[in-house]
């Protein structure tokens, strides 16, 4: 059991993430890849996934179910799960550019929880460009095939639950933030308990925490800094998934996805939103959707009430871009400007 004990400074330095990264995803994704279904509502709703993924594995991607097997007591390198990025490159790169003192100590915690670890896992984390260059690659084709088809799905899911934990906040304060993250995460007089190998009490000492809602997250997992003492602790947990969440996330691809915008919100409201991937003024907007000024400026606002859009004054007119929920629903990474508050 990890006990993480909060100062009131800490209190206050407690974020949500606004988005998973995309190397966390891919490599917990490799344990959920290698069980089997059990009959929980998350293991069904993952099967198709599972199903579909296990046919395109090649053969070069099975050093990866080396580096994070499934089952319980198996160590997962935590290399791997440490960035904070939008793009899968700069995530591999933050993980290439750890510290050695970071990867000794999680090649210690590897030999220390898998003694059977395989021998190319002690080259990769002692620096051997051969192992390195082959698992990155390997990483990357695995992303392709397994997670990127589905990456807008997941944005959404992840806008969504941080969308739910701001109201929660709202409405119940920091501590019931805290209290409600997943059942294996309690709290109580300001200490934060979620499942861990070794028993350790860490004091957090005005760092705060970084949470990070994490579809393939099986278990919570928290994750200290050694490179970065003054960088938030980071707690990824398991994001809420009903069965028909679930499937409603993997099970459907981009282009089922383009489908179901339009459906959803209608031909041209969908082209609207479609059109302020580039932030544009409303002539602009109307002359991308192929409309009137005022038709263009009337989905604008619908859109903007829902939370997709944002819009202000630039100089005589005005200025509408997408916001990250916007991007998610799209199916793309954050909007091209950033949003303002």
């Amino acid at each position: 059991m990890l006990r993480l004990h909060f100062t009131a400074e800490d209190l206050l330095r407690v974020r949500v993430a606004t988005a998973p990264d995309p190397l966390a995803e891919t490599v917990l994704s490799l344990p959920l890849l290698q069980t089997e279904r059990s009959g929980r509502a998350a293991d069904v709703a993952l099967s198709g996934w599972r199903a579909r993924t296990r046919r395109g594995l090649r053969p070069e991607m099975r050093i990866l179910l080396e580096l994070a097997p499934a089952g319980s007591g198996q160590y997962l390198p935590e290399a791997f799960t440490h960035a904070a990025a939008s793009d899968l490159t700069d995530s591999l790169d933050h993980t290439w550019s750890l510290p050695r003192r970071q990867w000794t100590a999680d090649w210690r915690a590897t030999r220390l929880l898998r003694p059977r670890a395989p021998a190319w896992m002690h080259a990769l984390h002692h620096g051997d460009r051969t192992w390195s260059d082959l698992v990155r690659r390997q990483l990357h084709a695995y992303h392709a095939m397994a997670i990127a088809p589905y990456w807008g799905q997941l944005l959404a899911a992840a806008q969504a639950e941080r969308s739910e934990r701001a109201v929660t906040t709202m409405d119940t304060g920091v501590e019931g933030l805290l209290g409600s993250l997943h059942p294996e995460i309690g709290w109580s007089s300001k200490t934060l308990s979620l499942p861990c190998d070794v028993d350790l009490d860490l004091r957090l000492r005005g760092q705060g925490v970084l949470l990070v809602p994490t579809f393939f997250c099986a278990r919570p997992l928290g994750l200290i800094d050694n490179a970065d003492p003054d960088r938030p602790f980071v707690l990824r947990y398991p994001l809420a998934r009903s069965l028909g969440d679930s499937a409603a996330v993997v099970e459907s691809g981009t282009a089922a996805m383009g489908e179901g915008l339009t459906a959803l919100l209608g031909t041209t409201r969908a082209r609207t939103l479609r059109a302020a991937q580039s932030p544009a003024g409303t002539a602009e907007l109307a002359r991308r959707v192929g409309t009137s000024a005022a038709t263009a400026s009337h989905h604008a606002s619908v859109l903007r009430a829902a939370g997709l859009l944002t819009t202000r004054r630039d100089g005589p007119g005005v200025r509408h871009a997408l916001t990250p929920l916007g991007a998610a629903l799209l199916g793309g990474g954050p909007p091209h400007e950033a949003a303002p508050c």
